[in-house]
């Protein structure tokens, strides 16, 4: 059914004894037309018959297309539609919600929450991207865009925005991160933090840069989880902490599980590691610490027990903060990786207690060790595809991205066949060489050895032997 105009201001019929429309009680009190019954449009009014025209047309079109969106339905702030639609449908894992919650409430929610959803226009976000370089890393601020790109997008998905601002404006473009090549340690430099930590945590170095294992798997890995007899580690788990400290176990980052291979030497490390400092039981909940509100909850959230290779030194879980702030920071210090810069003072029940500063350096901490069983394998002459599985990487592409610098005389066989390129052309022999001319000098010897004094050299013949002498046939003298 087509959309129609009303005017509000007059009857719709005429009169029946002057044929004129009367005025109704609306007259002169708000906006005179009203545009009506569209399929899937909500009424809207116009002050002037021109506007409503015109919006009448764009919006049949629109309807018809499946395409029309209610301005006012984009009229609603930004933080409303977080906080009241979108937040709540989110089901990230608390390792996941954790961060994203602080980006989005620390950074977006108050540079340009107050904005309505349909005013965030390039302006807006050439704007805002400024405010966010100023305040985060490119690298953070890569991250917090995507978060806003994803907001948006959603909203268009809602029907609150024809289009996604963050990505139909090419005036302007998201933040992008410093592209850094990963730093892989020497051997004296790992011996050396390895050096500064307690022993029980000297197998945490060992996993980290014998096995490529990130900081969380590591802590959550359980001595069934080695298979020596085939030399394989199986990473089937990581210990996460959400965002209130509660601590809580969960599939690997990005949920591949993988197998590893464990070398012999390794393997002795580990065996002995673990009669000195035995593995100690842990209950923690899966995926999710939360009290679960149903039974689906209950059994997707039951709780594992695993016989942790790696705890304190009461017998307790490690967690991952105070280990980097009083065991690997330290161990840094102590092997003149990092400086101290400052010192801390805290009193605890009358006493004083000094804690050291130490400058901040991310690409130091526990990832180095993943970076530096990375660069061993490719300078061994590994394969990508391997290395990439043993990492647990998505595809071999971000292995190749990441490590690519670590692969020995990468590009020397490129250079050398471009070098040999622009080498000049040997000579080609010729199929049968021309003879050297027989020098005079040997001609005068040869006529000197028949005691000829005289001659004519037109009536003398010339041949050389087989030995590579000088044959002479006197014609005639």
């Amino acid at each position: 059914m087509a959309g129609h105009i009303e005017d509000r201001w007059l009857n719709k019929r005429p009169d029946p004894k002057t044929g004129n429309r009367e005025r109704t009680d609306r007259w002169g009190k708000g906006k005179r037309y009203r545009v009506a019954r569209i399929p899937g449009v909500r009424d809207r009014s116009f002050d002037n018959l021109t506007d409503a025209k015109a919006w009448k047309a764009k919006a049949e079109h629109e309807s018809r297309v499946g395409d029309f969106v209610d301005p006012r339905r984009g009229a609603m702030t930004l933080t409303e539609y977080i906080e009241d639609h979108w937040w709540p449908g989110r089901t990230d894992e608390p390792s996941t919600a954790a961060p994203m919650r602080s980006r989005i409430w620390n950074h977006i929610v108050p540079l340009i929450g107050s904005k309505p959803l349909r005013a965030v226009d390039a302006s807006v976000l050439r704007a805002w991207k400024g405010d966010l370089l100023a305040r985060v890393e490119s690298s953070t601020a890569e991250v917090i865009w995507i978060h806003l790109a994803t907001i948006l997008q959603a909203a268009v998905d809602d029907g609150r925005l024809t289009r996604n601002p963050c990505r139909v404006h090419r005036s302007i473009k998201p933040p992008k991160r410093t592209k850094k090549k990963a730093k892989a340690w020497a051997r004296e430099i790992v011996d050396a933090v390895r050096a500064g930590l307690q022993e029980r945590y000297h197998l945490a170095v060992d996993l980290g840069v014998g096995l490529g294992l990130r900081q969380g798997e590591a802590f959550g890995l359980g001595e069934d989880d080695f298979d020596f007899e085939a030399g394989v580690l199986h990473v089937r788990r990581q210990l996460r902490w959400d965002s209130r400290g509660r601590p809580y176990f969960c599939l690997p980052k990005g949920g591949k599980t993988r197998d590893v291979p464990v070398s012999p030497r390794l393997a002795h490390r580990i065996l002995d590691a673990l009669k000195r400092f035995p593995a100690v039981e842990c209950t923690l909940p899966w995926r999710n610490p939360e009290d679960p509100e149903t039974e689906l909850q209950a059994r997707q959230r039951k709780p594992i027990t695993v016989r942790l290779v790696l705890t304190t030194s009461h017998g307790n879980r490690i967690y991952y903060r105070t280990w980097n702030d009083r065991s690997w920071k330290p161990a840094l210090f102590a092997a003149g990786v990092i400086k101290k810069i400052g010192e801390k003072v805290q009193k605890y029940s009358g006493r004083t207690r000094k804690n050291p500063i130490f400058e901040q350096s991310r690409e130091d901490m526990f990832h180095v060790l993943r970076h530096t069983y990375a660069s061993v394998q490719l300078e061994a002459g590994e394969s990508i595809v391997s290395l990439s599985q043993w990492l647990g990487h998505a595809s071999p592409n971000i292995t190749l991205e990441h490590y690519a610098h670590f692969m020995p005389q990468a590009g020397a066989r490129g250079l050398q066949a471009m070098d040999s390129w622009f080498a000049p052309p040997a000579p080609i022999p010729p199929s049968h060489p021309p003879k050297a001319p027989v020098p005079y000098w040997d001609k005068a010897k040869a006529l000197a050895n028949l005691k000829i004094s005289a001659f004519d050299h037109k009536k003398v013949k010339y041949k050389e032997t087989a030995r590579g002498g000088l044959a002479v046939n006197v014609i005639e003298c």
